[in-house]
């Protein structure tokens, strides 16, 4: 390695901020100190479960790394589309990828389940409940 002086010449000049691919309208216009205020001011926010006022300034500036941070608590919370849209944003592709193949894989069991057996007009299945299992006893007797 060489020395401390070139290693510092070497990092990035806007630091390690993880940032979107494409920058949201309003971040073209930010000054770079002020983004990284309102990112600092957005991690504070998130923090203090304000998590709305984050997503705001999250969205606004671009910042990635708050915006996959809010995809994973809509996701604990879930809010599976809400983390969707943040990994999108961010963009997260791995996270993007696993949330499609869980809804894909959601959607095939739902169109791979079939009726009940007796068909779609048999009696769903009573146990545990309080209702009567049939009334058909009060009309086969005449009452």
């Amino acid at each position: 390695m060489g020395s401390r002086e070139e290693l510092l010449r070497r990092l990035p000049r806007e630091g390690f901020l993880k940032i979107t691919a494409e920058k949201p309208a309003g971040a073209a216009t930010l000054a770079e100190n002020e983004r990284v205020a309102l990112i600092r001011k957005g991690n504070e926010l998130f923090n203090l479960k304000k998590y709305d006022l984050a997503r705001k300034i999250f969205v606004t500036t671009g910042y990635a790394d708050g915006l996959i941070r809010l995809g994973d608590l809509y996701l604990k919370q879930s809010k599976p589309l809400e983390a969707f849209r943040m990994y999108l944003q961010a963009p997260d592709a791995k996270k993007v990828e696993a949330l499609l193949e869980k809804s894909v894989a959601v959607l095939r069991h739902w169109l791979s389940e079939e009726p009940a057996p007796g068909g779609p007009s048999s009696p769903p299945n009573t146990a545990g409940s309080t209702a009567p299992a049939s009334t058909s006893d009060s009309t086969a007797t005449g009452g």
